[in-house]
């Protein structure tokens, strides 16, 4: 099963060019990828000689702000909570860190709680005290669809040897796949979800493999292949089977030989042995109507009903871990794939997976396996870079190279049942949070404002009444990164005494000397995480108010804004200079705060 609809709603695109289209197309030749230059990307944070590996530590070795942890710890036990009518999950194991810090590994809540659900009352029917298990820092997850991932990576493995052609056809490895109209179906169509294959198709309907194979191999395009985003768990089934097709290996075979062995994720696999249970937390009483086979409590196997029918071991759904080995491949591939001695993946294939392909479907930003930017469940993490995925299970993992910072958020949020869960409201919470927790640095001395990161508000920063009879200049720092289009930062002016305010155009200046014109006064999306100079002619005026005004809607937020070393100059006479304390006192401030990180 895959995540629903309503998690998905809220993803937003990014201005300007892309990186896909910075890099160039790649080009399949011969079986293998050729890569023109590109972007210093994640590969390049980290040179060969000096890639970290994980090891506990401070919030502090991690660069990171510890209260802001702790808030993720607080907020997350608040889901084990009615949220807003049950609990969004039994229990979790939270992790995060930056760098090759773990910073917090804390498990709350339940790993197996409820022995089964009682839909008569809609109430869940708990094991006795004794027999419930905790969750542990080693608690083992069914990570359902985040088991895509592993999918996708192999399969870029075997683009980079020359096996598989990112823009070859299915049909050329999989002859009977190019029935119904699937002839044209790519590689890439299949990483990017754009084949035009349904959501999903019951495969565990039909009694028998071949009869299952039948199904896909019969399947019909509902759009035609390249025209449209549907994220579908049959693009990553079929990858299987052209893996399993070009390398003469099993799928579970192929993620230990050429994933876990290597990375030493040792509590990674398909199909975990019966001695593993009393480790794993346990899912749903999987019953017809709510599930497609009545299976009772499912604990210790895969949930997905596909992938039980399919032996356990398919291509989206399947693969068990825990947060610490998915942070291990986190770090692998913010490393440029490569973790200690080990390497899985070259820099560029891992630049190609962190790099949008679908910039024909704004909001659906994706990467080769890898979503991109998208806010209903990366939080304030969401930059063009940020690269992740879900499970219908309740896990999650989020990979920030932009601040090198990583999230694994693993929940059973289907137990005792999946109609309890609703949105992404925990992991959103669990990544603005760690999101707060990276410093941002005053431009200059301190603090600087800052314009907190809540939902659904407005805040200003009025400065006081100033004489410009000759007109003037602003001139300040300003540091934005904004829901794109939904949340938005504004420079107004008022010449009647705040009565009604007028938008004032303004230019940023990157620290490279790039230069942008903002002519409607306002700023929204990414910015790019650093400090721009900020100038803005002002009319003459006997007294002139300026103000900034920053909106956010109900649903997500970026990492906020923040404006410093504000200065107003009159000709050749600073009229307000923040760096003052008199001028510095006389600021109205409604809901921006000075903070010093």
């Amino acid at each position: 099963m895959t995540e629903g609809a309503e998690d998905r709603a809220g993803g937003a695109s990014s201005g300007g060019p892309t990186r896909r289209q910075l890099i160039g197309k790649s080009l399949a030749l011969g079986g293998a990828l050729a890569f023109v230059p590109f972007p210093a990307g994640p590969a390049s944070a980290a040179p060969d000689h000096g890639r970290p590996t994980l090891r506990p530590g401070t919030p502090e070795r991690a660069g990171l702000i510890a209260g802001h942890l702790r808030q993720l710890v607080t907020d997350a036990e608040k889901f084990l909570a009615p949220s807003p009518k049950y609990p969004w999950y039994a229990g979790a194991v939270l992790l995060a860190g930056r760098g090759g810090t773990v910073a917090l590994h804390q498990p709350i809540g339940k790993a197996v709680r409820y022995s089964a659900y009682d839909e008569k009352t809609d109430t869940g029917v708990e094991f006795p005290a004794g027999q419930q298990i905790p969750m542990a820092e080693d608690t083992v997850f069914d990570l359902a669809s985040v088991s895509k991932l592993f999918t996708s990576i192999l399969a870029v493995q075997q683009i980079e040897r020359g096996a598989l052609e990112l823009e070859g056809k299915v049909a050329s490895y999989l002859p009977d796949f190019g029935r119904a109209g699937k002839q044209d179906i790519t590689i890439r169509q299949l990483l990017t979800h754009t084949s035009g294959f349904r959501a999903w198709i019951p495969l565990y309907n039909a009694p028998t493999y071949e009869e299952k194979l039948q199904l896909i191999w019969n399947e019909a395009p509902i759009t035609p292949p390249g025209t449209a985003y549907l994220y579908s768990d049959l693009n990553l089934i079929s990858l299987q089977l052209v893996l399993e097709q070009i390398t003469g290996h099993p799928l579970d075979a192929l993620l230990r030989n050429e994933i876990t062995a290597p990375l030493r994720m040792h509590r990674t696999r398909y199909n975990p042995p019966a001695s593993w249970k009393p480790k794993i937390a346990a899912t749903e009483d999987a019953r017809k109507p709510w599930s497609g086979i009545d299976r009772g409590l499912v604990w210790g196997e895969v949930h997905d009903e596909n992938a039980y029918s399919l032996g356990g071991v398919a291509g989206h759904a399947g693969v068990f871990s825990t947060a610490w080995d998915l942070a291990v491949l986190g770090r692998t591939l913010l490393n440029g794939g490569s973790y200690g001695k080990a390497r899985i993946l070259e820099p560029e294939s891992v630049e190609l997976m962190f790099t949008d392909f679908n910039t024909a479907f704004p909001g659906d930003e994706h990467g080769l396996g890898f979503e991109l930017y998208q806010h209903w469940y990366m939080g304030a993490m969401a930059t063009p870079r940020t690269a992740g995925h879900t499970g219908f299970t309740g896990t999650s993992m989020v990979l920030d190279p932009t601040t090198d910072s990583f999230l694994i958020v693993l929940g059973n949020s289907v137990h005792p049942v999946r109609s309890w869960r609703s949105g992404s409201a925990p992991r959103v919470a669990a990544a603005n949070n760690l999101a707060r927790a990276v410093p941002v640095r005053p431009a200059r001395g301190r603090t600087a404002w800052f314009s907190g990161m809540a939902t659904e508000t407005s805040a200003t920063l009025t400065l006081p009444a100033l004489a410009v009879p000759a007109g003037g200049q602003l001139r300040c720092a300003l540091w934005w990164d904004t829901e794109p289009r939904s949340d938005a930062l504004f420079l107004e002016s008022s010449a009647d005494g705040g009565t009604t305010w007028q938008p004032v155009p303004f230019t940023t200046r990157r620290h490279d000397g790039e230069a942008e014109d903002h002519p409607a006064g306002s700023v929204t999306g990414w910015s790019g995480r650093i400090w721009h100079r900020l100038t803005a002619d002002l009319a003459a005026a006997p007294q002139v108010l300026l103000r900034w005004r920053y909106t956010t809607d109900e649903r997500y937020v970026g990492r906020g804004a923040y404006v410093d070393s504000l200065r107003v100059e009159n000709g050749d006479r600073v009229v307000f200079d923040e760096s003052r304390p008199s001028d510095a006192a006389r600021i109205k401030a409604e809901g921006w705060t000075p903070t010093g990180d």
